[in-house]
């Protein structure tokens, strides 16, 4: 399995209810990944039988952050 962790920089004007909200969309594409909101974080949880869905997850995360105005650091 492998997982891709996001979240919020602590002390950022985004708190952790509004980042709740503005990720609220947020499901993964591919049936067997999930999404795995806690707080300020999201855990990206992909099997390894879907190993080949993970750049999918990521442009869905990405179209996601574009629409609700937020930034994804990809470093």
């Amino acid at each position: 399995m492998s997982a891709i962790t996001a979240g919020i920089i602590q002390g950022s004007s985004i708190g952790p209810a509004s980042y709740v909200v503005s990720t609220g969309d947020l499901h993964a594409v591919r049936a067997g990944n999930q999404m795995v909101k806690f707080a300020d974080d999201t855990y990206m949880i992909i099997p390894a039988a879907n190993v080949g869905s993970q750049q999918a997850e990521l442009d869905n995360v990405e179209l996601l952050t574009r629409a609700n105005n937020l930034k994804v650091n990809h470093s």
